[in-house]
């Protein structure tokens, strides 16, 4: 039987050196027999990526870029052209700080699907409280778009639906609870996903670039969604798939990187 041929990467940095251990042995130990890894390095100084290099790692070093935005979508788009340039029928975006089960590619590449993510959760503040929630998102009832217009400034709400076209409100507060996760089935068709445990199909790669809106705000991951709708691909998770999500010993979030490059 031939398996798809996978390339598993993602962008990478000094940033996440504290979760690096853990990160490069689930990499090099998934079970599924047809897959390479491609690291790429987006971190200031080449002390990293040589520190990757000396562990056998496959890596290739990006440009660093002051914005934290535009260094991950540069890195993510040459993770994409190699995959097109190397006949991959799929890249699969395992991000640094996220552990998956040693056969993710086995259970993802068994749906067929052009989008399909694993479960992780994170730390989201919903009602002025912080739960711990998975970072996948249902489509909401109506009732929750209320809530979603509090998240964005209202000044652009009209402008944001009427020239993007954009369903981004109707995403963002649109939070699957953990116990409603386990009761979907496998697969569950859903609004949006995160990047980080996704398999994502050449079909997708050939027509979608990574990018994200300075001026609406958002990652890649929701534009890279909202990207993929419009051409009419549908977005999956698996929810048996649980990975772990390193975040408890971070010592820095994102929030403080953006408002670094801010004032730069």
């Amino acid at each position: 039987m031939n398996h798809p041929r996978v390339l598993v990467g993602c962008p990478v940095s000094e940033y996440h050196s504290y979760c690096t251990k853990d990160y490069l042995s689930a990499i090099t130990h998934l079970t599924y027999s047809n897959y390479n890894v491609l690291l790429v390095d987006n971190s200031k100084t080449s002390s990293f990526f040589k520190f990757l290099e000396k562990q056998g790692i496959n890596v290739i070093k990006s440009r660093y870029d002051e914005n934290p935005r535009e260094r991950i979508i540069n890195s993510r788009n040459l993770l994409r052209q190699h995959a097109l340039d190397n006949n991959y029928d799929y890249l699969f975006s395992l991000e640094q700080d996220i552990i998956p089960p040693k056969d993710v590619l086995e259970i993802l590449t068994s749906h067929k699907k052009d989008v399909i993510s694993g479960v992780y959760c994170g730390n989201i503040k919903v009602g002025g409280k912080l739960r711990i929630l998975p970072l996948v998102y249902k489509f909401p009832p109506e009732s929750r778009l209320e809530e979603a217009k509090q998240v964005i400034n209202a000044s652009n709400l009209k402008e944001l639906k009427e020239e993007t076209g954009s369903s981004y409100l109707e995403m963002v507060k649109a939070y699957y609870t953990i116990e409603e996760l386990e009761k979907e089935s496998s697969p569950t068709l859903v609004h949006s996903c995160g990047l980080g445990c996704v398999l994502i199909s050449r079909a997708v790669l050939e027509k979608v670039t990574f990018r994200y809106s300075e001026k609406y705000g958002g990652w890649d991951d929701v534009w890279f969604c909202e990207d993929t709708k419009k051409l009419g691909f549908k977005i999956y998770i698996d929810p048996k798939i649980k990975c772990r999500h390193l975040i408890k010993n971070r010592p820095w979030s994102w929030k403080s990187l953006l408002k670094s490059q801010n004032h730069k």
